[in-house]
């Protein structure tokens, strides 16, 4: 394989602002256009904003006028990295898109970059599925940028193993000893990751087990109620087990609308609330119909106040298992009250340090593999962290199943003995929303 030039995106930095130290010893290229944009988005407190302020940094770290002129080394074994400025605009983009967007900038850049380097191949590289396709339509070499891209999607289309022709007694052991078997007594124990979950069969009896890496043996996983909430099905009893195990300390629970994710890990927070100072759900902002939060009235809690109702809807479901004047709903409104049970935006827990929660990332499939990063680097002693979400439901433009923050971590962290991942498959809301979610 040849030397490259890799033309990039603002879009590419803006996801991963750290993402020139990935291209080997390929040159990279930045239009000048790419910081005219950048610079729009340098204030804020949203983790693009930071990426675009660190990316700078980092650059004015290089910034000599080799950048300009003849490019700077970018490490031993690393390409050159060179900012383009002043190329013209290509008349083979002109005859297509004569509107100089910075979009339409980019492309001339890559195209003017392949004549000057026939020899070398000339890619753009950019999340923005529509610049790939304009890139394609002119004979432009395009990619996405998949350094963080998961190759292992099968994780989130499967639900639990089930293995069968189990010895009887095996499963009659389980039963007895709360403590499990060892691993060992198993034939498929080589097939079994860390807090694994599954069923084992045999042609009389069956259980639902976990591999639990802390004592090297297999377990019963009960069927318990948290709060209120029973699971109706054995994945969600999955999902308690290892929500309600205090030495697994990072969890992620997938799967399709309605499956009961949040409400499964808010049901087992309220249960181990004397475990934890304090409860915190959050979920990423994910502005619609090309909003900004800032359209709407009020101070910035209010602003929000409509993103996180959700988090709130599970709230109420589970105070509706009780009695509105019942101590279990009474001990939810003096949590709320008292700080010990906060809802917010993602964004307002960003910088901070969070130890001794229990803390639940609704939509994690809206974060990019950074910032989910970001947010388990704030767990201090004794927090437990959680993110839920679904990755075919993304609503981010340059994100899909596969670059997502939530699938990224689910591929990274397996196989460690404080990670558990569970994904649901049967819908749990209502028979419409099964439907729904299945044929729509």
């Amino acid at each position: 394989m040849g030397k490259k030039n890799f033309v990039l995106d603002t879009n590419v930095i803006l996801h991963d602002y750290k993402c020139i130290e990935n291209f080997q010893d390929n040159d990279i290229y930045l239009p000048i256009v790419v910081l005219e944009e950048l610079d729009k988005f340098k204030k804020g407190s949203d983790q693009i904003n930071y990426n675009a302020r660190e990316f700078v940094r980092e650059l004015d770290a290089l910034t000599s006028n080799d950048l300009f002129l003849k490019g700077v080394s970018l490490g031993i074994g690393m390409g050159n990295l060179y900012v383009v400025t002043g190329d013209k605009y290509q008349e083979k983009i002109a005859l297509s898109f004569p509107e100089r967007t910075p979009d339409h900038r980019i492309l001339s850049c890559a195209l003017s970059i392949a004549e000057k380097k026939p020899k070398m191949q000339t890619i753009l590289v950019t999340k923005d599925v529509n610049l790939r396709m304009k890139a394609r339509s002119l004979g432009i070499l395009v990619e996405d940028y998949i350094t963080d891209k998961v190759i292992n999607v099968d994780l989130f289309e499967k639900a639990h193993e089930t293995y069968e022709d189990i010895n009887p007694d095996l499963i009659d052991t389980i039963y007895s000893k709360p403590e499990g078997i060892d691993v060992d007594e198993f034939d498929f124990k080589n097939l079994l990751k860390p807090n694994d979950c599954f069923v084992l069969k045999s042609i009389r009896n069956s259980v639902l087990a976990r591999y639990n890496p802390f004592t090297g043996k297999v377990k019963k996983v009960e069927k318990g109620i948290n709060y209120g909430i029973q699971p109706r099905n054995a994945e969600q009893s999955f999902a308690f087990e290892v929500l309600n195990d205090p030495e697994i300390k990072l969890v992620g629970i997938t799967g399709k609308a309605g499956t009961g994710k949040t409400l499964l890990a808010l049901a087992s927070a309220l249960k181990q609330v004397d475990i934890y100072k304090q409860i915190l759900l959050a979920r990423p902002i994910v502005s619609l119909a090309n909003k900004d939060i800032g359209f709407l009235p009020g101070d910035e809690k209010q602003k929000v106040a409509p993103y996180m109702q959700p988090l709130f809807d599970n709230l109420n479901v589970i105070k509706a298992q009780f009695s509105p004047n019942g101590p279990e709903v009474k001990r939810i409104d003096d949590m709320q009250k008292s700080n010990q049970l906060v809802i917010e935006a993602l964004a307002f827990i960003r910088g901070r340090s969070l130890s001794e929660t229990f803390c639940i990332v609704d939509e994690a499939q809206n974060l990019t593999p950074h910032e989910i990063k970001t947010i388990i680097t704030r767990a201090g002693e004794g927090t437990k962290m959680i993110f839920t979400g679904d990755v075919q439901q993304i609503d981010s433009p340059y994100l899909d199943a596969q670059s997502n923050g939530l699938a990224y971590m689910v591929d990274k962290m397996k196989g460690q003995d404080i990670f558990a991942h569970v994904n649901l498959l049967k819908g749990e809301r209502s028979q419409l929303s099964e439907l729904a979610s299945d044929l729509l």
